[in-house]
């Protein structure tokens, strides 16, 4: 994929990760295509420090991944006696007590979970393989736009492992119980048409067609003002966690302090 961002100064470029803002609109990539932008808890770190980096005027951020592929999950270097250099295996994470390894995993989890911050709305644009952490960090934002090669896959299972990365949740959410359970445990592929069919993605565009088709979306969230989307988005993110009627009066709170905002009243 070209790059939409390259004429733009990074505001962070470190481990494999690229933040640049344009004023509303962020765009966060994975750069290291040559290993089909496999993920590492030093990428990790540099996600957590992009969604910390992030001016106040941003509304929209664009994840992406340089290459072929999204990214193809983690870096296979995590699963040698060796590991990462710098990093610990996981042999020495299994013999750590239970907080200091409930302390690892959050932090690794922290590259995952700002992205549905209710102020800004995130996509990720994902083309080719996109698996196990790949997939996961697809999940962590609001909406996925893809190419028609995309091949989703959660193989955390079929390694003996769990996915970790904050995935179950909106997977569950999206496809519901017993199909998230089935791509779980059975690790299979999940492509384009079935991502659309199944909610995973709102839409599956060839892959020369991915950048423009997250820029007019990217643009049509914009072109909305940024108070109602925020409340929209707190509505909508709440609304599983309600009643029929506690979405009611969410929606009526929600509401007049967007009718006192726009008349400039004071509650």
């Amino acid at each position: 994929m070209a790059s939409p961002d390259q004429d733009l100064a990074p505001v962070l470029d470190k481990d494999g990760v690229r933040l640049t803002v344009d004023d509303t609109l962020a765009t966060v990539t994975l750069t290291n295509p040559a290993k089909r932008n496999a993920q590492s808890p030093a990428l990790w770190r540099a996600l957590a420090e992009a969604g910390r980096s992030l001016p106040g005027s941003v509304r929209v951020v664009v994840l992406r991944g340089e290459g072929q592929s999204f990214s193809a999950g983690l870096d296979r270097q995590m699963f040698t006696p060796e590991g990462i250099p710098g990093e610990p295996t996981f042999i020495e994470l299994a013999r750590r007590d239970d907080a200091e390894l409930d302390a690892s995993i959050a932090e690794y989890q922290e590259a995952f979970t700002w992205w549905r911050q209710s102020d800004i709305v995130s996509i990720a644009a994902v083309q080719g393989h996109a698996i196990g952490a790949g997939f996961q960090l697809a999940l962590a934002c609001d909406l996925r736009v893809v190419a028609d090669d995309v091949q989703f896959a959660m193989r955390e299972t079929s390694l003996g492992l769990v996915p970790d990365l904050t995935g179950t949740h909106p997977l569950v959410s999206l496809v519901g119980y017993a199909r998230a359970l089935e791509i779980c445990a059975t690790g299979r592929y999940v492509q384009a048409e079935e991502a659309v069919a199944s909610g995973l993605a709102s839409v599956a565009v060839p892959v020369g067609e991915l950048d423009a088709a997250v820029r007019d979306l990217a643009g049509a969230l914009l072109a909305a003002p940024r108070d109602a989307v925020v409340e929209t988005k707190a509505l909508l993110r709440g609304a599983a966690g309600r009643t029929y009627d506690e979405q009611r009066a969410a929606e009526r709170q929600a509401q007049a302090r967007r009718l006192r905002d726009l008349a400039g009243v004071g509650e």
